[in-house]
């Protein structure tokens, strides 16, 4: 067989062809769909149009599609507010709430929920109901006008209200506990992909309370958000690993999670992991980290792992 001899062409053509590839490939990428809805969006909003500003100021936050830039979306948001669009007040107050893209200020994003809510966007009544739940932010504690915020978003079709409000059946905080209506309302949340609600629909289906009793559905749920970085969801699958409720037990992941939700502020998850520690199970046995830990969940206001009074001797 006659092998073909290289040139030293060859491979200078070998990169052209590599380069005119990513041309093609960069080009194609910037013609698909939701790249053109970007640019159609940008477009419409230089030209005045506060609904395309408004949905535009959402890609950029999210970077969907386009590279990310908080400031830039704050600023549209901030522009839409102001312009009429409701949604846009909504999402400011996110912002200011978080100090994403702009300076911390969460009495302005109260102030902005309110207005949010009061001209129908659904989500401002969730975020403000949440403040009144908490007494944050300078309103008072109000767990009645909370639960009827949320109610309102829920009906309203947000799901984040639906999920806030599942919590409130599920504690019995501002309305009468139902369990049931908590399934139901946290399956609505967790449906629309609300993370809260997927692990509130876990810990339901954990307990057997509301819900036919299902561990191993329970424990997919938190193992799914966890790998989606939502906390919550992962220091219960650290509680499904340490017992093997619904999943094989595994000390040592539980050990990891708790320690991942101690560093987060977690005081029971700092607790469990002082047991842990003190056990032996998943971790070397050390009873100085075992009392470093316990100490770190008492500072976070975890009152079972504080150190009890010693009774007065008479």
């Amino acid at each position: 067989m006659k092998k073909t001899k290289l040139t030293g062409s060859q491979p200078r053509n070998l990169e052209m062809r590599s380069v005119v590839l990513i041309v093609a490939v960069v080009a194609l990428a910037a013609c698909a769909p939701e790249n053109m809805e970007a640019r159609r969006l940008r477009d419409a909003c230089a030209e005045g149009q506060l609904a395309a500003c408004n949905k535009f100021a959402v890609k950029l936050q999210k970077g969907e599609y386009i590279l990310r830039d908080d400031k830039h979306a704050a600023s549209l948001f901030d522009q839409t507010c102001k312009g009429g669009v409701a949604e846009g007040c909504a999402s400011l107050g996110v912002m200011l709430q978080r100090g994403s893209g702009v300076k911390r200020d969460t009495t302005r994003a109260r102030d902005l929920f309110q207005q949010a809510c009061e001209r129908g966007a659904m989500n401002g009544c969730a975020r403000l109901g949440v403040l009144y739940r908490e007494g944050r932010a300078g309103v008072p504690r109000d767990v009645v006008h909370a639960v009827s915020l949320f109610k309102r978003a829920c009906d309203g079709g947000e799901m984040l209200g639906c999920g806030y409000l599942g919590s409130a059946y599920t504690a019995g905080d501002g309305v009468s506990q139902d369990h049931s209506q908590a399934a139901t309302l946290f399956k609505r949340a967790c449906d629309a992909k609300i993370a809260f609600g997927c692990v509130g629909l876990g810990r339901l289906y954990l307990a057997g309370t509301g819900i036919t009793r299902n561990d191993s559905l329970g424990a997919d749920l938190f193992k799914k958000w966890c790998k989606g970085r939502e906390r919550e969801g992962c220091f219960d699958l650290a509680k499904a690993n340490e017992s093997g409720q619904g999943i094989p037990q595994n000390y040592q992941l539980a050990a990891f999670l708790y320690d991942e939700a101690c560093e987060d502020g977690n005081g029971e998850a700092c607790a469990r992991l002082a047991a842990l520690y003190e056990k032996g199970a998943g971790v070397f046995r050390s009873a100085e980290r075992a009392k470093r830990y316990r100490r770190e969940a008492c500072d976070l206001k975890y009152l079972e792992a504080c150190d009890k009074p010693k009774p007065k001797q008479s």
